[in-house]
């Protein structure tokens, strides 16, 4: 029998845009890695009625609903009441459950109050999912023919809850195994790499294909169901690998968060190291760089020089190259990564100057304007981009480090540095 989940999110919170809705991307992921169909997504705020419709809807349409939020002790708490309503279900005290709750509070050596007994209170007849995270138990019943998960808002509860009560429940309602691998790819837009899989994405039912665009960047997800993993990974592989192919050197990892991943790990295979030398950036590489973990063993040092001054005094770029050519230029950029490479000792150094904006440089620069560069043991090398006035100033200076990481990657696999990736 195939499933049809509805997760429905509880907490006008939600719907001000106080806090982001992560229990929902969390649930959705793990129940895809148990074979089941989330097909909708359905939020509402602490209102007895339009929760009562949220839930007639769901019912109508899901045969099992998780929910997620107003299972505490305040009068804004309205899940279980409303739930055990539509399925006819009375709530009824659980006395373990009061027990862990009081244990808790012990444990904490916080004062509890009576109304956080009401927790205890749970449909008749459901399976209690001890929350071992907080105060707050989660239930799981049957009825009508809908399967009912009822699990806390906190994230901090949500997730394990989810992990480690949800899951077994739900265990014996998997269809399979929903496996997937997402091909990272840079030097091409969304709309480019659909048009040439087009065709074949609508002859494909499993495994599919879904593109995505990100900043500067797209992917694109690879997903099978089948009744194990072993047998899913075998639907992907000839898929990934036509993929792979059809985009060659563009695709720069599978799996991978970002270029940057991908960059520190190559220089760690190869016993490198790398630096960087940046201006329109704003330090941004340097940050990117040091988010990847591990980044000590590769990554020396970055100079932010946001000034001809610092250009020339620091990195020693010629004043006469700053005086003909101007900062941004070609000229400077290859200027500011061997002057780095120099000045922090470092195997591979990358730079970046450009105009981000809001308006043309002294030089009648147009924003967009950027020159990405690098320098190497073998020689240097310069990307002029064009990234046009209409991305704002941070957009603009991803775009810039994206470039500039893609550099540093193909130097270090052995690609040329421009095969129409720009």
């Amino acid at each position: 029998m195939s499933h049809t989940v509805e997760i429905l999110s509880v907490g006008t919170e939600l719907l001000l845009g106080n806090i982001a809705n992560t229990d929902a991307q969390t649930l959705s992921q793990g129940l895809s890695e148990l074979g089941l169909n989330v097909y909708y997504h359905t939020v509402v705020g602490d209102n007895p009625q339009r929760a009562r419709e949220a839930v007639a809807i769901a019912k109508k349409r899901a045969d099992i609903i998780i929910t997620t939020g107003g299972l505490g002790p305040t009068c804004d708490d309205l899940t279980k009441n409303v739930l055990a309503e539509a399925f006819g279900k009375k709530l009824v005290f659980d006395e373990p459950s009061a027990e862990r709750i009081r244990s808790y509070f012990a444990k904490t050596k916080r004062p509890m109050t009576e109304n956080n007994l009401q927790q205890a209170m749970l449909p008749e007849g459901c399976t209690v999912l001890a929350n071992d995270w907080g105060t707050a138990p989660g239930c799981a019943f049957q009825a009508e023919g809908v399967h009912v998960i009822m699990l806390p808002g906190p994230p901090s509860e949500c997730r394990p809850m989810f992990q480690y009560r949800a899951k077994p429940y739900l265990q014996s309602l998997s269809e399979g195994v929903i496996a997937s691998h997402t091909l990272k790819l840079f030097g091409i837009g969304e709309s480019a790499m659909e048009a040439q899989l087009r065709d074949q994405m609508n002859a494909m039912s499993n495994p599919t294909l879904a593109p995505y665009a990100k900043e500067g960047e797209c992917e694109l997800r690879v997903t099978a169901k089948a009744p194990t993993d072993a047998e899913a990974q075998a639907l992907l592989k000839p898929t990934v690998e036509q993929v792979k192919a059809l985009f060659g050197s563009k695709v720069y990892g599978v799996d991978v968060s970002s270029l940057e991943e991908v960059v520190e790990g190559l220089l760690r295979e190869k016993g490198m190291t790398i630096g960087v030398a940046e201006s329109c950036t704003g330090g941004l590489m340097a940050k990117r760089l040091t988010d990847v973990a591990g980044a000590s063993q590769v990554f020396l040092g970055g100079i932010v020089s946001y000034t001809n001054q610092v250009k020339a005094g620091m990195l020693h770029v010629p004043q006469h190259l700053l005086d003909q050519f101007g900062a941004v230029s070609p000229e400077v950029a290859l200027a500011m990564a061997e002057g780095a490479r120099k000045a922090l000792g470092c195997d591979i150094a990358l730079a970046t100057t450009g105009v981000a904006g809001p308006d043309k440089d002294d030089w009648d620069n147009e924003v967009g304007t950027m020159f990405v560069a690098i320098a190497t043991p073998d020689g240097t090398h310069v990307r002029p981009l064009k990234l046009g006035s209409r991305p704002v100033r941070a957009r603009l200076r991803t775009q810039t480090a994206h470039h500039a990481f893609d550099l540093a990657r193909r130097y270090l696999t052995g690609l040329p540095y421009e095969d129409g990736a720009v």
